[in-house]
């Protein structure tokens, strides 16, 4: 026996439901089931909300959104009801969401059942048939949905798919006022060119919009009859939709009316009086969300035109280097914040970039923004160091602080973290100062992301006089600076380790290409991967995140950096490589150095190996702090073909003096350094320089390369007391 014979059988209909063009596909018996002829048929998905109580319709529209986020069976009873409003009969539903494209689609059975059972919804709501009980629950649902609308797409899109208790409208449209003439604001259940015969009319044409908006009486046009008695002149224009009843209805907010709301339907329709109420009463709601949305988005119109003004087109022509920004206000009040992000000429030929982040998501914040680029922007035109330009702006800002800020109260003090880079186009060199700023992120150019830890300072303003220390680094060719406010790092509940491990993905799948274009791409898909879909209203396990200002900053330095792989001079592969010095008043940067060196080797084949170099690094850098004057340099860098890769690390210092072999005791707190390199590294050695030495190890990545020889120009002559 067929699928579609055994539901017939026992009586089972079934449905699929498709969000994405809001249709409803019934078969036979899941027609006759809600009250409709008994044949297949496809309907809209306002045609068939209207045929379930508006009370169970709006409980099983939240069993259904935690089953499509949860990937779980939606179950659910439903009171089937006529054009009256009166319970026909009760039916279970049970459908099997999917999301498809950021959109769900159901499939599922009904099933008639001759009771509610306790505990279930119907069991809990009384079933009288009462017309006006469904009235409430209907215009409780409509306000809620009304309410959440934003713009005013999304007020028409929600008005569309009210569905009425009892009679339910087959077209819609909203019309505004533009001076002495009606405007199609929007509509629905229309063809797109449906409404150009309605833009060229006056406020005086006989028409029953415009006659609404001229007097602020509702109008209800019955039958097609009534209409052409009533305006002959403007009957023509909606005899060919085929309606058979109409209602105008004045849209007033605060007091003034601010446009029309057309509700046609195809079967007729008497007005009585409780439909009036209800259609009344839609009305004034959507009018109230008609306005509200329209002030929202003239605010963001103007928030989004300020920020607009404030952030600057990077500069595309630099040569040797790409350049990508992006900006994202955060979803909240007036989307406006006091992230930011600059590109300055300098004197020297340089160039400079700044991203930053001002306290708040309000107008001070972004007043304070605007004020603080443009302060960044004359010290770094004035030629300073990069330490000089943000000790000039934190004493800026520690100023506006303490004297207020256009009538704010003194203890309104707002700080601001900044992180300014100064760019050498033709060496890729750059010399970093960060103000209480995350770090920038480096992409190699075998792909792989390294977070870069820099010397910092407090955050702008809060100490007049901070020092900023800055950090001196190379963007070797192929490789690219990712710069962020914390917002990109940050959203969704993330610490900065997390935050940065979710974008990690993104970054080291990133592709470049000849064209350029892929830094746009990139910086698309870091925004899209914190956000999620680009609408607030998308359900399910992506729904968008707005909580806070981002900023983002890429560049990228062209050209292909490589290397000497393990196949010879010929094999030439990139070289993965990362530098960190750490200064003697500094020992907490040691747990960086580790870090680094984990990350570097992130994809190396024997963890084994990666434990003993992130050991090793920590011996030799801590040796460096207790047993010299000077600060430690690291540099590790791998070379070679997945699989026989080689990894060599060197910690360099100034001191001459060279250590010595020794033999610890089994007690013993240090002396072990040397000891540890000679079992764990495949080769090692100190190599004595013009001003200091350098310490080195390194390891294979194929075992047969384990044991590598030590040179004799390299054997260490004496040892400093390495730490425990």
């Amino acid at each position: 026996m067929r699928t579609k014979d055994l539901l017939a059988a026992i009586a089972t209909g079934l449905w699929r439901w498709d969000n994405a063009s809001g249709q409803v596909a019934l078969d036979a018996e899941a027609a006759r089931l809600l009250g409709l002829p008994a044949e297949p048929v496809e309907l809209s998905e306002a045609a068939v909300r209207s045929r379930f109580h508006p009370v169970d319709f709006a409980e099983v529209n939240g069993i259904v959104q935690l089953a499509v986020s949860e990937e779980t069976l939606a179950e659910a009873r439903l009171r089937i009801v006529d054009e009256h409003g009166r319970v026909l009969r009760i039916v279970r539903s049970r459908s099997r969401p999917r999301l498809v494209d950021g959109d769900f689609e159901l499939v599922g059975t009904l099933q008639e059942v001759p009771e509610p059972q306790p505990g279930t919804s119907a069991a809990h709501t009384p079933i009288t048939g009462d017309w006006r009980r469904s009235r409430e629950a209907f215009l409780l649902d409509a306000g809620r949905a009304l309410a959440e609308a934003r713009s005013t797409a999304e007020v028409l899109r929600v008005a569309a798919g009210l569905s009425m208790p009892g009679f339910m409208p087959d077209g819609l449209a909203v019309f505004g006022i533009e001076g002495d003439r009606i405007s199609v604001i929007g509509h629905h259940g229309h063809h797109p060119d449906d409404e150009k015969p309605f833009l060229d009319m006056t406020l005086d044409t006989d028409y029953p919009a415009a006659e609404v908006i001229r007097s602020g009486r509702a109008l209800y046009l019955p039958s097609p009859e009534e209409y052409s008695r009533r305006y002959p002149a403007t009957w023509p224009l909606a005899a060919p939709f085929g309606r058979t009843s109409w209602a105008f209805l004045p849209l007033v907010n605060a007091g003034r009316t601010i446009g029309a709301w057309m509700a046609a339907f195809a079967q007729p329709v008497a007005f009585t009086p409780d439909e009036r109420a209800v259609l009344t009463t839609v009305a004034r709601m959507l009018a109230q969300a008609l306005a509200r949305a329209g002030m929202q988005e003239e605010q963001q119109e103007l928030a989004l035109g300020l920020q607009r003004s404030m952030m600057p087109t990077v500069q595309p022509d630099i040569p040797g280097m790409t350049v990508a920004a992006r900006y994202v206000p955060t979803g909240g009040g007036l989307e406006v914040g006091g992230d930011w992000y600059d590109m300055i000429p300098l004197p020297s030929g340089r160039l400079a970039l700044v991203i930053g982040d001002v306290q708040g998501h309000d107008v001070r914040a972004a007043g304070l923004m605007g004020q603080l680029r443009i302060a960044l922007r004359a010290y770094a035109s004035e030629g300073h160091h990069p330490d000089a330009v943000l000790a000039r702006a934190s004493r800026f800002l520690a100023g506006i602080n303490a004297t207020g800020f256009h009538g704010h109260a003194e203890d309104d003090q707002r700080f601001a973290t900044c992180l300014y880079i100064e760019v050498d186009p033709a060496t890729g060199l750059l010399d970093i100062a960060r103000a209480g700023h995350p770090d920038p992120a480096i992409r190699l150019a075998d792909g792989t992301m390294l977070v870069r830890p820099t010397a910092g300072g407090l955050p702008l303003g809060i100490v007049p006089d901070s020092d900023y220390p800055t950090t001196r680094m190379v963007l070797e060719p192929g490789e690219t600076m990712v710069v962020c406010t914390d917002g990109l790092i940050e959203t969704g509940g993330h610490d900065l380790e997390t935050g940065w491990a979710r974008l990690r993905d993104i970054i080291e799948s990133h592709q470049p290409d000849a064209d350029h274009g892929d830094l746009e791409q990139l910086a698309d898909a870091l925004i899209q991967a914190v956000h999620g879909p680009s609408s607030h209203h998308t359900t399910g396990p992506l729904v968008d995140r707005r909580e806070d200002d981002i900023a983002v900053l890429l560049l990228r330095r062209e050209g292909a950096g490589c290397g000497v792989g393990a196949g010879g001079p010929t094999d030439r592969r990139p070289v993965r490589r990362t530098v960190l010095a750490v200064a003697q008043a500094e020992p907490q940067r040691i747990a960086e150095a580790r870090r680094q060196v984990r990350e570097v080797l992130h994809d190396w084949a024997d963890a084994d190996q990666v434990d003993s170099a992130v050991l090793m690094v920590s011996e030799m850098i801590t040796n460096v702090l207790t047993h010299t004057d000077g600060d430690a340099l690291l540099v590790a860098e791998i070379s070679g073909a997945p699989g026989a890769r080689r990894i060599r690390v060197d910690v360099s210092d100034g001191s001459d003096e060279l250590p010595h072999r020794r033999s610890p005791g089994e007690l013993a707190s240090s002396g072990r350094g040397l000891v540890l390199l000679e079992l764990l590294a495949g080769a090692w050695g100190v190599d004595p320089r013009g001003d200091g030495k350098s310490t080195w190890f390194e390891l294979y990545e194929d075992a047969a390369e384990a044991a590598g020889p030590v040179s004799p120009e390299s054997e260490p002559a004496s040892e400093a007391e390495p730490a425990a």
